[in-house]
């Protein structure tokens, strides 16, 4: 998957537990944990603009960009 998560280093850095995080932003502990493994296909801009307010953060400190390895359609 080319979108990579980072927020368990975010949650280290803010000495702050998930479960605390998904009480805080309004979701349930099973979604925070599968948005943390990157099991999912998106996320809502709203659920992101919490958990950047809560993290004191901004969207490139918790999802980063990777170039994928595999040959497929390229954009000039």
């Amino acid at each position: 998957m080319p979108i990579v998560v980072t927020l368990d280093v975010m949650l280290a850095r803010r000495k702050m537990k998930s479960k605390d995080l998904a009480r805080e932003v309004g979701i349930t502990e099973q979604n925070l944990s599968l948005l943390k493994s990157g099991k999912v296909k998106g996320i809502r801009f709203g659920t992101l603009e919490r958990i950047c307010a809560v993290l004191d953060c901004q969207p490139a400190d918790i999802l980063r960009f990777e170039e994928s390895n595999t040959s497929g359609p390229t954009r000039p």
